[in-house]
């Protein structure tokens, strides 16, 4: 039977939530009164995840399916590939640590039902840490002046997404994307509901502040030339003030004479020329190296085995 709703969850050493997650899920879905079918994405977990997937697998062969990667890519790439191979008409995207609650999907059904084409979670009352939820928030304000793409909240995984935006947001092939952000730029009748939020419950997050920051400086650069435009416009206006500069010092030498006490300035000027020359180096290079990894053609996963039912 064509199932409704496919729930997506990414999974990386997540072996202590999973039980839990998976009792509360199933019941939600079964008060549904609809078809539906689980897609765990085991993005190479290293402990005993794998083996709890495959037993949610056996004990239910039509509705739960489990795509095993062949080591972990990352948690975009999990979901990418669930994406993929998706076959229900709403697509709910879950995190695996239980800080977004399963028994919040009906309510973004219902908002699908009400005609939206992208439904997006935003955590009404944060359970992380001071300094998480502070740069969480300064990182969506760069991100909102950057891209122009509008979210409340784009930590938040539990989001809804009719077929079609699935559809495109998976002929992309992308080696380096943020979905939501896709999904919004496709997205004709996007909308936001506030869900609520938990502390998680066991292990650790997944997310360090260098994936953080990385995950940004993909969506900065992967959506917009800004980043460059300015560069370009701040290199503008250093290389006047350096003219101006130069011209300052000449007329000086013919006025006054040669000075020595103005060498450390003049070091300290060249020093931060330097350094933005190779911030500017550095910014082209991520886009040189997201056209390189475009054009190579290299798969952006590899899975290692699906448990599914064939006859489905």
């Amino acid at each position: 039977m064509q199932p409704y709703v496919s729930v997506v969850i990414p999974v990386y050493n997540e072996e202590a939530n999973l039980a839990p997650l998976y009792a509360r899920l199933v019941a939600v879905l079964d008060t549904l009164g609809k078809p539906y079918e689980i897609l765990f994405s085991d993005d190479g977990s290293r402990d005993r995840s794998h083996d709890l997937l495959a037993r949610f697998h056996h004990e239910r062969p039509h509705s739960v399916r489990v795509i095993e990667l062949n080591r972990n890519y990352g948690q975009h790439q999990a979901i990418m590939a669930a994406f993929e191979r998706v076959r229900g008409d709403v697509i709910v995207t879950l995190d695996a640590d239980l800080q977004n609650p399963p028994e919040e999907i009906p309510r973004l059904l219902a908002a699908v039902e009400a005609g939206h084409d992208v439904v997006g979670g935003y955590r009404r009352l944060r359970r992380d840490d001071w300094f998480r939820r502070h740069a969480s928030r300064l990182l969506n304000r760069i991100r909102e002046r950057t891209t122009h793409i509008r979210m409340r909240d784009q930590g938040c995984m539990l989001r809804a997404y009719r077929r079609d935006i699935v559809r495109h947001i998976a002929a992309t092939r992308d080696t380096s994307t943020f979905i939501p952000a896709l999904a919004m730029s496709f997205a004709n009748n996007p909308t936001e509901i506030p869900v609520d939020h938990a502390a998680r419950a066991q292990g650790t997050s997944k997310y360090r502040l260098f994936d953080l920051l990385r995950l940004n400086f993909d969506l900065m650069t992967g959506f917009t030339l800004l980043p460059l435009q300015v560069f370009t416009m701040i290199g503008m206006f250093v290389s006047l003030m350096s003219g101006l500069f130069v011209m300052y010092l000449f007329l000086r030498r013919l006025i006054v004479g040669p000075e020595a006490e103005g060498v450390f300035t003049l070091f300290a000027i060249l020093f931060f020329l330097v350094s933005l020359l190779i911030f500017g180096l550095g910014l082209i290079g991520e886009y040189v190296g997201r056209i390189y990894e475009r054009v190579r053609m290299r798969p952006p996963y590899v899975i290692h085995t699906i448990l599914e039912n064939t006859d489905a």
